[in-house]
């Protein structure tokens, strides 16, 4: 009997170990927190053209649309709530439109980036 709890424990112990070896946050396992209850990305995993923005973004540009840059009102909320002029939005081109199309990047001051290929309906938080 004795042996028989000492061995499940032992499994309980390996389970936990392996249990918090696990997760879906960022390369060093901690998810920032302005990106808490959202869903997060690797900047590794967006597409091309959203990686290519972030590149200017971090350059300067320049940026080839005349929007890019400008103040991203956060109108729909989804974001966590700052002062006008916090966020700014660069579009992310869509291959075949005609238009900017629906993808963005949004940035925010204190270093938060995000991404939506929606039009704003639904954010990701973009891991760097």
């Amino acid at each position: 009997m004795v042996l028989r709890q000492a061995l499940l424990l032992r499994l309980l112990a390996c389970l936990l170990v392996l249990l918090a070896g696990c997760s879906s946050a960022g390369g060093d396992g901690a998810t920032p927190s302005w990106a808490d209850g959202m869903g997060t990305v690797q900047e590794a995993d967006l597409p091309a053209e959203a990686r290519r923005t972030l590149e200017l973004v971090d350059t300067g540009g320049p940026f080839p649309y005349e929007r890019d840059g400008a103040v991203f009102g956060n109108f729909e909320g989804l974001l966590p709530q700052r002062e006008r002029g916090y966020y700014h939005e660069y579009t992310v081109r869509t291959p075949g439109s005609a238009d900017r199309g629906a993808r963005r990047v949004v940035t925010g001051r204190g270093g938060e980036t995000y991404y939506t290929d929606d039009h704003y309906a639904s954010f990701t938080a973009v891991l760097r």
